[in-house]
């Protein structure tokens, strides 16, 4: 009996299996280098923005002018009854809600800018349990009256994950179709796209949203505005991709160790 063809093909399957290690940890390689590049690339974004001059926001601000992470103020009227509570958003590892309220612009009545006005916990019952786990109602209202609030831009409100097909775009907590809605006075959403916010609530918004900043003015304010910041360790990412270029240099001095052994007993 020929014991060379099951000792051949063990080893084609070894040369196989071992290149298909060596192509994907590459990859994993270079994906980790672009994360690296894509969290520089952020930096300087954010260190751009943060050094442009302020920005007084009015109807008439162009789009170029926009720049995420640049200091802004705006003054306006708050619509409370269009807010949105962003869900599952953590705060020192507490779970609770972005609260999001449209500041209409006094300079224009038709023009509106969406703010991110700060952060509540979730609400708990005696139990344990969650209820409702809506804030008080009371904490969620916004001033009345002209108000000129400052913060940052940002092009869109950063998402969370979720566990939905892009196809048919059904989201787990969906933005209903008009607002204000009577069967739903206060949304839950897990994420709002201005676009769809727009839409629903038929304000002509600015292509920007702006995360309020902590103001002085607002001692019994009771929503807490540290606003989380992207992380932006690219070194971290570089050290990845090296581990996965050394587990790729393995596979292939492997690979080229099982060949050569191949060809020698293949050898008269």
């Amino acid at each position: 009996m020929n014991s060379s063809k099951p000792r051949t093909r063990s080893t084609i399957a070894a040369l196989v299996l071992l290149g298909l290690v060596a192509t994907v940890c590459v990859s994993l390689g270079n994906w980790q280098l672009e994360r690296a590049e894509q969290r520089r690339e952020t930096q300087r974004v954010m260190e751009q923005g943060r050094a442009s001059p302020p920005l007084e926001l009015t109807a008439s601000t162009s789009a170029r002018e926009l720049r995420d992470w640049r200091p802004a103020s705006l003054q306006g009227h708050w619509r409370n009854d269009l807010t949105v509570l962003l869900d599952n958003r953590n705060h020192a590892g507490r779970p609770g809600y972005w609260v999001a309220t449209p500041l209409v612009l006094s300079s224009q009545p038709e023009r509106a800018v969406l703010v991110l006005r700060g952060w509540l916990p979730r609400v708990f019952s005696d139990q344990g349990q969650p209820g409702a786990g809506h804030p008080p109602a009371d904490d969620l209202l916004a001033p009345q009256g002209l108000q000129r609030i400052q913060g940052q831009l940002l092009s869109r409100i950063p998402r969370m994950y979720e566990l939905w097909s892009v196809s048919d775009r059904r989201s787990t907590n969906p933005l209903p179709s008009t607002l204000p809605d009577p069967a739903s006075p206060l949304p839950v959403v897990t994420n709002l796209a201005l676009d769809d916010y727009a839409a629903a609530t038929g304000l002509a918004l600015l292509p920007a949203i702006v995360q309020q900043a902590q103001e002085a003015s607002l001692p019994d304010d009771k929503l807490v505005r540290e606003w989380a910041e992207p992380t932006l360790d690219a070194d971290k990412n570089t050290g990845y991709a090296l581990q996965w270029f050394g587990f790729a240099a393995i596979a292939a001095g492997a690979f080229l160790v099982i060949a050569w052994r191949a060809l020698r007993r293949r050898r008269p």
